[in-house]
């Protein structure tokens, strides 16, 4: 087996090979053919998310310490199951998509079917081991999800930030016909958001973002219209389209989250995604008499993914630009992604 880790946060990631896993009870083993690079990966290189006011929320402080291997965004071919893992020997061969979002498995939220919000969670590529290497155990078979006929390097990026995406969207209650929604943000997640938005029925959809390439972008992909949320008439431009029911901040960051709060009208919604880092600081009576809701959305839960590549194979959703590397390019990918050189995903991608 070979992988990549993170030895050191701040530090580049390092080559390690070892034996090759063999799974037990009802563990299984995939043999990673792809495997996306999550800007959240940038968050766990580095050690911490900034929480504002000169805070960090230290990953070592929540059990997330080197060495790491990384990568949530898993598909591959199983390779092996465990003597206990209720998955027939036929289906053994077979390329799934890896649901990441994994908990304890035994309380009342697992049980609901939420473990992307169990209390003791065991993610993939975060508390666990993950796709940045050549093998990856995954504890049941439940949490492979059949993707046949879907293209792998864009099934890949399903498992994340299209499953967050759709997870935030299906959150807002809004019609889909009339009500504008704004979308913060025009990178991988918020290109999967716009492609979603669209496939679910969206029909006023607005996005925000400085980058003026990105914002060419998402009209060339369906945007209703675009914003530089930095110009003083921005504003204006989202209250004189009907004003802005719900906004979904695929940044999360204080200046993000202050923009389109401020930009909701009445009874509108804003629903933060990103983990850019900051905080923010809301008076009382206006969110009472606005009557406005600020919420958050932390990645979807398995049954979340399904609807998704079922939603996906009606060709609702127009796939999104991936660019694949080789996995030997992992720290290459990384730095693109955190100087903002990328447009759509990239994909580690290896032939097995």
């Amino acid at each position: 087996m070979r992988a990549y880790a993170v030895n050191s946060f701040t530090e580049p990631l390092v080559e390690i090979e070892g034996a090759d896993p063999q799974p037990k009870g009802t563990e299984v083993v995939v043999e990673v053919s792809r495997c996306g690079v999550c800007h959240t990966d940038l968050h766990l290189q580095d050690g911490y998310y900034d929480i504002g006011g000169g805070k960090r929320l230290n990953l070592a402080d929540r059990g997330i310490k080197p060495p790491l291997v990384m990568g949530h965004e898993v598909l591959g071919r199983l390779a092996a199951k465990g003597p206990d893992a209720p998955i027939a020997d036929s289906e053994v061969g077979k390329s799934f998509l890896v649901f990441p979002w994994i908990g304890c498995g035994e309380c009342e939220v697992c049980k609901r079917g939420q473990e992307n919000l169990c209390a003791k969670p065991g993610s993939l590529g975060v508390f666990r081991s993950g796709g940045y290497a050549t093998h990856c155990v995954v504890p049941h078979p439940r949490y492979l999800v059949d993707v046949t006929g879907v293209d792998p390097s864009i099934a890949a990026t399903y498992a994340c930030s299209g499953l967050t995406a759709y997870s935030a969207l299906r959150k807002l209650d809004i019609d889909k016909e009339n009500d504008l929604l704004l979308l913060m943000g025009f990178g991988g997640v918020g290109m999967s958001g716009l492609q979603v938005a669209q496939g679910l029925g969206y029909r006023k959809i607005a996005v925000a973002e400085i980058d003026a390439a990105k914002r060419e972008l998402a009209l060339k992909h369906g945007a209703s219209f675009v914003v530089d949320p930095r110009d003083a008439g921005a504003t204006a431009v989202l209250a004189e389209a009907g004003g802005l029911a719900g906004a979904i901040d695929f940044v999360g960051a204080k200046a993000t989250a202050e923009f389109a709060i401020a930009a909701l009208r009445k009874g509108g919604i804003y629903i933060a995604v990103g983990l850019f880092g900051g905080d923010i600081t809301l008076p009382l009576p206006p969110l009472v008499q606005r009557a406005i809701t600020v919420r958050g959305s932390y990645v979807g839960n398995l049954v979340e993914l399904k609807q998704l590549i079922e939603l996906v194979r009606t060709n609702k959703i127009a796939p999104l630009p991936v660019e694949s590397l080789e996995f030997a390019a992992v720290n290459e990918a990384l730095d693109r992604l955190r100087t903002g050189k990328v447009q759509g995903r990239l994909v580690l991608a290896r032939e097995i």
